[in-house]
């Protein structure tokens, strides 16, 4: 069973779609025992990282998600669920993440070039770094889905792909048991059903 932590942000319908679509047992919860049951975790998440980060620390699941990890249970952030995992954001100020992975998250704008929207919204293709579980049914080059005006740092340890947008910008992560994906899977068609069924898998 795959527990979709709900702590009050983050696309949750969509992405049960998704999981349900490629037949994964799912369940939307914010009870630390189902959680502790489940066989692996999702952290979605949409908005401002200090508004997602303090709302998972008032509900206590801040702990049990980290608890888990330590314990051997995979993880998988999604968009502001994969920033989350790292150890600062810099939107709006300081914020700490939870700390699972090396690295911060810092503000698009400024580093890529002033003609490029901000947010970064639509397809952009995958650049691979290494392999991992989470890509074994992805090719080099393959599109996926994007909403984001900030992206991950300094995370050349768990660095799993990049995608081009003005430059070489993070899209996704992994490092262990622990998995973020800065794009949408439950929105990138058949390429993101490919990887949320690796994810499932063993």
């Amino acid at each position: 069973m795959i527990a979709i932590i709900d702590y009050g942000v983050g696309n949750l319908f969509s992405l049960t779609s998704s999981l349900g679509s490629i037949g994964a047992e799912t369940v939307i919860t914010s009870d630390p025992d189902v959680i502790r049951k489940a066989d692996k975790l999702l952290l979605p998440g949409v908005g401002a990282f200090s508004d997602a980060i303090a709302k998972l620390r008032a509900t206590g699941l801040d702990k049990v998600i980290i608890e888990e990890v330590r314990g051997g249970k995979e993880l998988l952030g999604i968009c502001l669920g994969m920033q989350m995992l790292f150890e600062k954001s810099y939107e709006y100020g300081e914020h700490e993440g939870l700390g699972l992975l090396k690295g911060a998250v810092v503000p698009m704008a400024g580093v890529i070039p002033s003609e490029l929207k901000i947010p970064h919204i639509g397809w952009n293709a995958l650049h691979v770094c290494k392999e991992n579980k989470l890509f074994r049914y992805v090719n080099e080059g393959d599109f996926v889905y994007f909403v984001h005006s900030y992206y991950a740092t300094d995370c050349d340890e768990s660095l799993l792909a990049t995608t081009e947008y003005g430059k070489e910008l993070t899209a996704a992560v992994a490092y262990g048991n622990v998995m973020g994906c800065q794009f949408h899977p439950e929105k990138s068609g058949s390429v993101g059903l490919s990887i949320l069924r690796a994810f499932c898998e063993e």
